[in-house]
């Protein structure tokens, strides 16, 4: 099934390049050129990634990304001209699963859409299709989980962490284990990044973040006993 990306970016050259790169692809591209028309078009189109600029006329990339967080988990790849870790931090509160800083190479930004797109197809057979543990349930065909019986919304990047933790039940989780499996390319924001991530899906999970433990000086773990 050919993938549909939305790119979201006012600047009309900086679109038409990143357009190129995923029609090259075979990729299917929508385009919009503020944040209304970006909205306009999620509703109304099946959209597989978002390329999202922040400085947006009419609505920012800020709001259009809390507006679709709210519906969906689609994966988001923020885009900005600013050098600021609190920008890169708020986009990850707000549910972003990926930051580039302009100028960037449209040739790693369409790699790091790949790693995005694949990591959600689940293409692994010999996988379990449903992990369980206490009131925790990860149903991995429909990126659905449930806490207590509960449906919850998780995002792009938080799904695919509490999946890893739960595969790997008992088992000391690295940071940089952590990093290259969610992310798979040279981490460049520092660890208030994954502090973030960790911290929205904890709250998420609420009575059952207690499963999710950090280990000081080392990285997280699942654990696999009551």
């Amino acid at each position: 099934m050919q993938q549909t990306i939305l790119i979201v970016e006012d600047e009309d050259i900086l679109r038409e390049v990143l357009k190129d790169y995923f029609l090259n692809e075979e990729y299917q591209v929508l385009e919009a050129a503020d944040g209304e028309e970006a909205l306009n078009i999620f509703q109304e189109k099946k959209v597989h990634l978002i390329i999202l600029d922040i400085m947006l006329p009419v609505l920012d990339g800020w709001s259009v990304c809390r507006r679709i967080r709210k519906v969906s988990n689609v994966p988001i790849i923020m885009l900005t001209a600013r050098v600021d870790e609190d920008d890169t931090l708020l986009g990850f509160e707000l549910g972003a699963d990926d930051y580039v800083t302009k100028p960037y190479s449209p040739p790693i930004l369409l790699a790091r859409a790949k790693r995005l797109l694949e990591s959600g197809r689940y293409k692994d057979v010999n996988s379990k299709e449903t992990i369980v543990h206490q009131g925790i349930c990860v149903h991995i065909p429909s990126r659905t989980v449930t806490v207590n019986g509960e449906p919850i919304h998780l995002t792009h990047t938080e799904f695919e962490i509490l999946t890893y933790l739960m595969r790997n039940q008992g088992i000391v989780i690295t940071r940089e284990q952590l990093i290259m499996k969610i992310w798979g390319y040279e981490f460049s924001g520092d660890e208030r990044t994954v502090n973030t991530h960790m911290r929205n899906l904890r709250n998420k999970l609420e009575d059952q973040s207690k499963w999710v433990r950090t280990i000081v000086g080392m990285g997280y773990k699942f654990e696999g006993k009551a």
